[in-house]
């Protein structure tokens, strides 16, 4: 998942979801999260980051629709583990 990191930091600006997926990348990171929600994290930016996916990501305009609502899913699911701190780590990582 290193490459996680260096792919968000280039959509940032492009795809509206990112910091809710860098969020989710360290709460994954976080001893305190249970293994199921990093299993559901790791799935949900795995997909995030595969190129060819439902709708490509190549579609200009509805190429991260798909990816959009996995991540949202995801989001959802472990909300209970997203800690502030992971918000703040998403939220210095893309303004660096």
């Amino acid at each position: 998942m290193n490459d996680f990191l260096k792919n968000a930091k280039q959509f940032a600006g492009r795809v509206p979801f990112v910091r809710d997926a860098v969020a989710l990348y360290f709460c994954m990171l976080d001893e305190q999260t249970p293994p199921w929600a990093k299993a559901a994290i790791a799935a949900a930016l795995t997909y995030f980051l595969a190129p060819l996916d439902a709708i490509p990501d190549l579609m200009a305009g509805i190429g991260f629709a798909d990816d959009a609502g996995i991540v949202a899913t995801a989001f959802s699911t472990v909300l209970a583990f997203i800690a502030d701190q992971h918000r703040k780590q998403a939220e210095d990582f893309l303004n660096s």
